[in-house]
């Protein structure tokens, strides 16, 4: 059985998360108290129902019992059940904003008569651990819902579980860096069709965009040099145990060098069998 605890900051998008966890076939569980996973994992396992996938939503609405989490883990291993921890985050900026436009109080606002911003900070602060130990990280501030679900979809929609998970982002300087990015390239230094009237409006995954990208002797000579440092890099984190590899590749507004760049990275390792997907996080802005 395949245990997958989902936790992270409130709004975040955590429900979210858990929605497309069920579509896509996990049997899914919110805001379970942690001293609750060892008991309804057992039976999860001794039951005659096929579910193989679980995801259990675990997160600071419990209060203090969210700090029993820690002590549980311990007993999920003894019990040798195979789980990850996959953690929701947002910037904080992007948290508040998200708070005063659905007018919803914080959870724990009233538990500490904490303002917003105050809840918030204190919420990082209790779930640090958790991020610390999590297998997989989203952060969720730059993305629409679409690109959301399409990022868990890409992460937990194949069957090698237990292989390395590797992610191929593109995106736009102009609007950060990816949070969850280990691998950080920038292509701002090949020629920018964005210039061309004729390519501005369209993007990467279209040919002419690709075409005039490729056609430069930039462009041709970094693929190889790339390709050649990812082949190298990637066996080593996948020696380390990690369990999740963002690649992160990006130009100045994330919709022409830097697609063509990830779609390409994202087709050689494929060809070499990872266990691949690729999202372009704001070639729609």
């Amino acid at each position: 059985m395949e245990l997958l605890i989902v936790t992270g900051m409130s709004g975040a998008g955590k429900s979210r998360v858990a929605d497309v966890l069920e579509d896509i076939g996990f049997f899914c569980v919110d805001n379970m108290p942690p001293k609750l996973l060892p008991t309804f994992t057992q039976i999860l396992m001794q039951s005659r129902e096929e579910r193989s996938r679980i995801a259990i939503v675990v997160d600071a609405r419990l209060g203090g019992s969210f700090n029993d989490l820690f002590d549980v883990l311990g007993e999920l291993k003894s019990m040798d059940c195979n789980y990850k921890i996959l953690f929701v985050d947002a910037d904080n900026d992007v948290l508040l904003h998200r708070y005063q436009e659905t007018r919803r109080k914080h959870p724990l606002s009233d538990k500490y008569g904490y303002e917003t911003s105050e809840a918030i900070a204190k919420e990082r602060e209790i779930l640090l651990p958790a991020r610390t130990a999590a297998d997989f990280l989203v952060d969720t501030s730059q993305m629409t819902t679409a690109t959301l679900k399409s990022r868990i979809a890409g992460m937990f929609l194949t069957d090698a579980v237990k292989s390395l998970k590797i992610s191929c982002c593109s995106f736009g300087f102009k609007y950060g860096i990816p949070k969850e990015s280990d691998l950080v390239f920038d292509v701002r230094c090949l020629p920018n069709p964005f210039y061309v009237p004729e390519l501005k409006e369209h993007t990467g995954l279209e040919a002419p965009v690709r075409d005039y990208v490729m056609k430069f002797d930039q462009s041709k000579n970094l693929v190889p040099k790339l390709f050649d440092l990812v082949d190298y890099l990637v066996p080593l984190y996948r020696e380390e145990g990690k369990s999740q590899l963002t690649i992160a590749v990006g130009c100045t507004g994330g919709k022409h060098r830097s697609v063509v760049f990830a779609e390409l990275l994202y087709d050689h390792l494929n060809s070499r069998g990872d266990t691949c997907n690729v999202f372009h996080r704001d070639i729609n802005r």
